[in-house]
């Protein structure tokens, strides 16, 4: 077990030369680089068995230390509701957040739901607390992990949350992303930064992903089926099982790997009506990298803010910078989940890592790479 994760194992589309839109990222090109945005990873790799864990955003403002708020501004867009996100109704009638927002796997979101109210409950101030909403997207890992035998305990939870740090974020298999598949290949964590001006003031928007979703993977227009850059060394491995060539050949996940949680962070000043607005967006990245929105598919987005609340909103006829900020984020997060994430031997099966040499090759012929300014 990982309470941070580990570095990036594999270099992420921006390093390979896939740029996503003309916006400058922040620093650390992560959604960490919303000032006072926390990200830690709980990771479980155990044998084939369990590929797993809990990746925890904290935003830092949010009640943990005296003085500071109950909630942030927060709106929820659906795309598809075939999934379990733990506090959606309330976070959709009262466009707020109450709580760090944790991703895990299916069938651990209850538990890990649990962990986290006793999380909140022991921050200072709370000790009086006697109803709080708190927020768990999950994806489903089963083909790679033993999804029922459901691992996630509180303190993996715990780690997540006190582990959380500002700066590089560990993207591909750690985490919420440790087991799950996106577009045919070995899916996980991904996460991306753009800065942009926005009413007359440099705003940053964040995104963090955790992809496990079908569909073609397409970077900037090209598509990379699996079925053609996989190719038949790794549909003729020992390790692939016959319902699994399956898999592989159709380029998409079993029915129970279709889902993805999108987390964007913003220091502009938002209610949650624009926040809902900026959510839906990213969940229409979607299909910039491929997606099919599938019927099993749980697709959803949150967007928060970490802004002054007395602070003037942006006005709905200036929200355009923002809304293409958060989609490019998004875009290049979903991508980074694919492009950093290893091949993973699981319970059920092996999920591929994407082979860079042949992705490369293909969108070096497009004409679609260009090295980072």
């Amino acid at each position: 077990m990982s309470a941070r994760g580990a570095d990036v194992a594999r270099p992420g589309p921006r390093d390979l030369g896939v740029l996503v839109g003309d916006l400058p990222t922040g620093p650390a090109n992560a959604i960490t680089d919303v000032a006072g945005v926390r990200v830690g990873h709980t990771t479980l790799h155990e044998g084939e068995r369990l590929h797993t864990g809990v990746t925890a955003v904290v935003p830092d403002v949010l009640g943990a230390g005296p003085g500071q708020r109950r909630a942030l501004p927060c709106g929820l867009f659906v795309g598809n509701g075939y999934g379990k996100l733990v506090g959606a109704t309330q976070l959709e009638q009262l466009g707020a957040i109450e709580t760090p927002v944790l991703l895990t796997a299916t069938l651990s979101a209850f538990r890990a739901a649990d962990a986290l109210v006793t999380h909140v409950l022991g921050w200072p101030g709370y000790e009086d607390v006697r109803t709080l909403n708190p927020v768990v997207g999950e994806t489903n890992d089963g083909f790679l992990s033993d999804i029922r035998s459901r691992p996630i305990t509180e303190a993996h939870v715990l780690a997540a949350l006190d582990g959380a740090t500002s700066g590089p974020v560990a993207q591909g298999c750690v985490g919420a992303g440790a087991g799950t598949s996106a577009l045919g290949y070995k899916g996980g964590i991904g996460t991306s930064s753009r800065r942009v001006d926005v009413a007359g003031e440099s705003r940053t928007v964040g995104a963090l992903v955790q992809s496990n979703f079908s569909g073609t993977l397409t970077v900037r227009g090209v598509p990379l089926p699996a079925r053609d850059l996989l190719g038949t060394e790794s549909i003729s491995s020992a390790a692939l099982r016959a319902e699994e060539i399956d898999v592989v050949l159709k380029g998409s996940g079993p029915a129970e790997g279709n889902s993805c949680m999108i987390v964007v962070a913003t220091d502009a000043p938002l209610d949650a009506r624009r926040l809902e607005r900026v959510a839906r967006r990213a969940v229409f990245a979607m299909g910039r990298v491929g997606s099919d929105f599938a019927h099993g598919s749980g697709d959803y987005g949150l967007a928060f803010t970490t802004a002054d609340p007395d602070a003037a909103l942006v006005p709905d006829d200036e929200l355009d910078p923002l809304f293409a900020a958060a989609t490019d984020a998004v875009e290049e997060a979903l991508l980074a989940s694919v492009f950093t994430a290893t091949t993973v031997v699981g319970h059920r099966g092996t999920r591929h890592a994407l082979p860079h040499d042949r992705a490369l090759g293909r969108l070096a012929a497009a004409g679609v790479l260009r090295p980072p300014a």
